[in-house]
């Protein structure tokens, strides 16, 4: 995308698609991306598994991905919910068929927000935990990010020049994968989220050629209901803001990458954590 680009129409077939996988609880972080970009002008496709939720201490949440649908249409969005089980590696070429198939056009954004997350140590994490991280977390991310790159041909309005790719110096690819830097006590989950961070920004050099930007995302303490009173506590008093951050906060920075204006950001970790201590 470039400056001059008109922004997505606000409802029609013209919308560009973006591809949020973890939408699976309507106070998550990648329900609250959904909303910015459907707001923002862009069709959602969006992954969730259920069984994940089930088996963590807050439960699945019944009807969530018929919600959060609901939510997008109500903001011009076509949608297209995706269950699927990303520890099985045929997953992403699935996802993109069933997101290109019913939203009639191929995927803009990749923002990756799912995660497998179950705390251990390095004395308690068991392999297959370690593995079960890993599998979702990184190679699943690293599939993901294949499969887009495999599948991207430019965005509609792309101007081409005389060679294959887009016009030099122009960006109109996103992805944005969020990240976490908690590693001590969560072992599995750290380390494997380090490693999404570096197949990302592998992204931003090894896809440059087909206009598409890559970066990662660290939203901090964000309270999802996964949090106890005294680490709410404990968290508030290290961020600088005084308060903890919302799905909200995230949303507005992947929003702004996702942008024209965003289009110069590429390569980058950043942290969008109102300065709370690592």
């Amino acid at each position: 995308m470039t400056n001059t680009e008109q922004r997505p129409p606000a409802s029609g077939p013209d919308r560009p698609i973006a591809l949020i996988t973890g939408v699976g609880r309507s106070i998550g972080i990648g329900a609250g991306i959904a909303r910015r970009l459907a707001a923002t002008g862009w069709d959602v496709a969006f992954t969730y598994w259920t069984p994940y939720d089930r088996r963590m201490e807050w439960g699945a949440e019944p009807g969530a991905a018929a919600s959060i649908e609901k939510e997008l249409a109500e903001a011009g969005a076509r949608t297209a919910a995706i269950e699927a089980d990303l520890t099985d590696p045929d997953a992403p070429a699935r996802i993109f068929d069933e997101a290109e198939q019913r939203l009639g056009g191929q995927v803009t954004a990749l923002v990756l927000s799912h995660a497998e997350s179950v705390d251990s140590g390095l004395l308690d994490t068991t392999v297959e935990a370690f593995d079960r991280h890993f599998a979702v977390n990184s190679r699943a991310s690293w599939l993901l990010i294949r499969e887009y790159g495999l599948r991207f041909r430019g965005a509609p309005g792309t101007t081409k020049g005389t060679t294959p790719g887009p016009t030099p110096g122009t960006a109109t690819g996103r992805i944005v994968a969020l990240t976490s830097d908690h590693t001590v006590g969560n072992l599995p989950y750290g380390a494997s989220k380090g490693a999404l961070d570096r197949i990302t920004l592998a992204a931003a050099h090894e896809l440059a050629h087909l206009g598409v930007t890559a970066n990662v995302v660290n939203p901090g303490p964000v309270d999802t209901g996964w949090m106890n009173d005294e680490l709410r506590e404990t968290l508030v008093r290290g961020t600088p803001l005084g308060r903890l951050g919302t799905p909200l906060d995230t949303a507005h920075l992947v929003g702004f990458l996702c942008s024209p204006e965003g289009q110069w950001v590429n390569g980058q970790l950043l942290k969008s954590n109102g300065g709370a201590a690592s």
